[in-house]
């Protein structure tokens, strides 16, 4: 890969990244992003929340695009909690219909890249003509080999935990599964996020330091990484910022380095 310098300015300084500053054999796998924030970003701007929300969706292009040309494996990102329905209906369903306009308008980019969609969550409880999106999406990008964006949409971590433990105690009862033979590894296939490996690296805009419901199984070793810039002011700089952080850690899993004597 060649050199990309990328300039930051804070205040007179001025920070250079490049891509060289990335070890590519380290690239983490699987990126899982916490997208939060629009609703200040359009508060600061005078302006009312869903102006906010598109600007996310344009951030989100740009963080997909820099994922697939660094060889990032999957990217799940956080889209609409099964919160998100406390909110007043107007909001929710403009959220809901700039997911129909987003894979309306995206869909053949994300096609010609080589990106290849899935659905995390309880999308049964979405309205026909969303599921219908859902499905169209994920049918057409279904035999695509590049980055596979997951797309967290009437999530909730407790709930899927919930209903893994639902299907484990189902194929008790009908003999396919016995209670000894369920260990993390059976358990892990009955989450939404089947086949997938865990998140090496949780990244959470807006400076807030919890991870709201979001993968909740998955994230045990999860490295994480928050910053204060609101999502629709996420940029590849700061995507670039948090790989050579998460390159920095040692992931020990639980384990000690010997070599270090902790």
């Amino acid at each position: 890969m060649g050199v990309l310098l990328i300039m930051v300015v804070k205040g007179n300084a001025v920070d250079k990244l490049d891509y060289n500053g990335i070890d590519c054999a380290r690239i983490p796998e699987h990126i899982a992003i916490i997208m939060d924030g629009n609703g200040r970003w359009a508060r600061k701007r005078h302006r009312p929340r869903p102006y906010g929300h598109r600007a996310g969706m344009e951030a989100l292009r740009r963080i997909i695009e820099v994922c697939a040309d660094l060889g990032v494996r999957i990217l799940t990102v956080y889209a609409f909690s099964t919160e998100n329905w406390k909110r007043p209906s107007e909001e929710v369903n403009f959220l809901m219909n700039l997911l129909v306009e987003y894979v309306n308008r995206e869909l053949g980019a994300l096609q010609d890249k080589n990106v290849r969609i899935r659905v995390l969550g309880m999308v049964e409880q979405l309205e026909p003509r969303i599921q219908q999106e859902i499905k169209r999406a994920t049918r057409v990008t279904a035999e695509n080999t590049g980055l596979v964006l997951n797309i967290a949409l009437n999530y909730g971590g407790r709930a899927e935990i919930i209903e893994a433990a639902r299907r484990a105690a189902t194929l008790v009862s009908q003999g396919e599964l016995t209670v000894d033979g369920i260990d993390e590894g059976t358990f892990s296939r009955l989450l939404f996020t089947e086949g997938l490996p865990d998140p090496d690296l949780l990244i959470r805009t807006a400076g807030e330091m919890r991870v709201s419901n979001f993968l909740l199984w998955q994230i045990a070793y999860t490295e994480l990484w928050v910053t204060e810039v609101l999502w629709p002011d996420f940029s590849k700089d700061d995507l670039i910022r948090a790989i050579i952080d998460y390159q920095k850690r040692e992931r020990r899993f639980g384990a000690i380095d010997v070599g270090k004597g902790r």
